[in-house]
This record gives structure tokens, C-alpha cells and sequence, in this order.
């Protein structure tokens, strides 16, 4: 099982002005440990669930783009972006663009999106659930283009595209892994099947149904559901000391034990990397024999 670092949160104690300086120790720090990834969220104000909405909060795309610069091995990714937020064309050039300098190390993170309240704050157009659902698949399928060596035109409901140029090409082959995020049975696990490379679902008491869904959906579009990596939101939360150390490995061994392979969360100590030795040491080497 691998396991993956998602930075929520930039409300940090030394305020803004220390903030690229700190964020690139800290992505150093999990690059060193031996995390498989590093990730954002998409968002432009703070979510309820992290943080009051006035904190601090950065672009993904440009955040990713420093990280990269400060990182040698980890895969990069939002977790996850709202397909609302930006045309798939310039999403699919920031992502490419960010595989490009990486080295190979971008993955797509996408989704409906859901954030109302931010939406119409800074102006973005927030339609209805249908109207989302239907803008991702058409997104998906375009940056499926986008990705391939297929610059010829594309037409849907919301993009009408007269030629799919994406130079320089991404170096990861056959594209940037897709991760969609969500974990809707009809439509989103749906889209996963059809579409995805990697899905992420947040570790709640449905999960089993979740991923049983998954095959179901699976074995109607004629996939591999092995071929999916099914990634789990889950806090990376061992304690300042590791005092929780054990309590977290049995999770990730139940986890593993759901057919999971990737564990992607927040850690409640950074912007203090003081736990990712005992990642490096213990977790991280225990994880990888699941």
C-alpha cells in the first residue's frame, strides 16, 4: 500500500510572508520519507471542514508547479479539482505542462465539484448537479484527446474544439493518470470505470459498496478493475510522536484488506515534518508490504 500527503491547510503559525519558504521544507521532507504523493485541494477558500473560509488558501495549479521544483520522485495531484473551475483545454495544458517540468510526475485529479459558497463568491458559474455531472464526462472524454495523439477537432454540448494541439506532450504514457474523486454509484464510480485510471473515496462505512459498486460498473464497461488504483481519503494522523502508530497501521491493514491501494490524507502536524521520520522508519516500510 502506498501512501500519499494532501496539504489542506496554509494557515500556517509564521503567516504568509514565511509561507513558500516553510511549504518547500515540507515538501522536501515528504519527497524524503518516501510518500507516493503529494497533493492540493482545488479550492479558493477554505472549506468547512479544514478551516474558518476568510484562511489562507493558494491556487493549486501554481502550488503544484512549486512543489515540483522543490520535489525529485513524488507524483503530483489535486485532490481533487472541480471540473467547473477551469476549461478542460487550459486544465489539460496545466497538467501537462506540470508532467513536463516534473519530470513525469503529474496526475489529474477531477470531479463534479461542489463548493457553492465559493463559486459565487469569486464569480465562477455553479450549475446545476446534472449540468456538473454532464460538463465532467464531456471533460473527460476531451482530455482523453487531449492526452492522446489525436489533434484533430472535438464536439460536445460544452466545447467545440477545431484542434486538439497539446505541445509539448506529456511524458507520462499513455497520459497523466486520472484520478476522479467521489464516490456517487450511479454517475461518478460510473465515470471511474469508463474513464479513470484511479479513483478516490473517502473511508466511510460504505466503502465495501463503494468499491463493489466499482467492479459492478467495472464489468459492465468491460474493464479491469484491477487496473484501477482505488485510493481512499484518510487522515495520516500517528500522534506528534507516533504515539498512534499502531492504531493507523491496523487501519491500513483493513484498508488493504478492501482490496485499497493507496491511502491519500492530511497529516494535523505540518507544517512540523517531526512524524514524517517515523513515516520513513516504520509506517512507510510496513504500508509497502500490504
Amino acid at each position: 500500500m502506498k501512501l500519499g500527503l494532501q496539504i489542506p491547510d496554509f494557515t500556517w503559525p509564521n503567516g504568509p510572508a514565511k509561507l513558500g519558504a516553510e511549504l518547500a521544507g515540507v515538501a522536501r521532507a515528504a519527497d524524503e520519507a518516501g510518500f507516493e504523493y503529494l497533493a492540493v485541494m482545488d479550492h479558493f477558500f477554505q472549506i468547512p471542514a479544514v478551516g474558518p473560509v476568510e484562511n489562507d488558501m493558494l491556487e493549486a495549479y501554481t502550488t503544484l508547479g512549486y512543489l515540483a521544483a522543490h520535489t525529485e520522485r513524488v507524483k503530483l495531484l489535486t485532490v481533487i479539482t472541480g471540473v467547473i473551475y477551469r476549461l478542460p483545454g487550459v486544465l489539460g495544458k496545466a497538467v501537462t505542462t506540470l508532467d513536463v517540468l516534473s519530470g513525469g510526475r503529474a496526475m489529474l485529479g477531477i470531479g463534479a465539484g461542489w463548493n457553492e459558497e465559493e463559486s459565487r463568491g469569486l464569480g465562477f458559474p455553479f450549475p446545476s448537479t446534472k449540468e456538473r455531472f454532464d460538463m465532467l464526462e464531456e471533460a473527460l472524454r476531451y482530455l482523453h484527446q487531449l492526452f492522446s495523439d489525436d489533434d484533430g477537432p472535438f464536439e460536445g454540448d460544452y466545447i467545440s474544439a477545431e484542434r486538439m494541439m497539446n505541445v509539448p506532450a506529456p511524458l507520462t504514457k499513455p497520459r497523466p493518470p486520472i484520478m476522479i474523486g467521489g464516490s456517487g454509484e450511479k454517475k461518478t464510480l460510473r465515470f471511474v470505470a469508463k474513464y479513470g485510471d484511479a479513483c478516490n473515496i473517502f473511508n466511510s462505512p460504505e466503502l465495501e459498496r463503494k468499491l463493489d459498486v466499482l467492479r459492478g460498473h467495472c464489468e459492465a464497461e468491460g474493464r479491469n478493475y484491477d487496473e484501477i488504483t482505488k485510493t481512499v481519503y484518510h487522515r495520516l494522523d500517528i500522534g506528534s510522536k507516533g504515539e498512534k502508530s499502531e492504531e493507523f497501521l491496523t487501519e491500513l491493514r483493513r484498508l488493504s484488506a478492501l482490496g485499497v491501494d493507496a491511502v491519500i490524507g492530511s497529516c494535523p502536524t505540518v507544517p512540523d515534518t517531526k512524524p514524517f521520520e517515523i513515516f520513513a522508519n516504520e509506517i512507510i516500510p510496513e504500508a509497502a508490504k500490504l
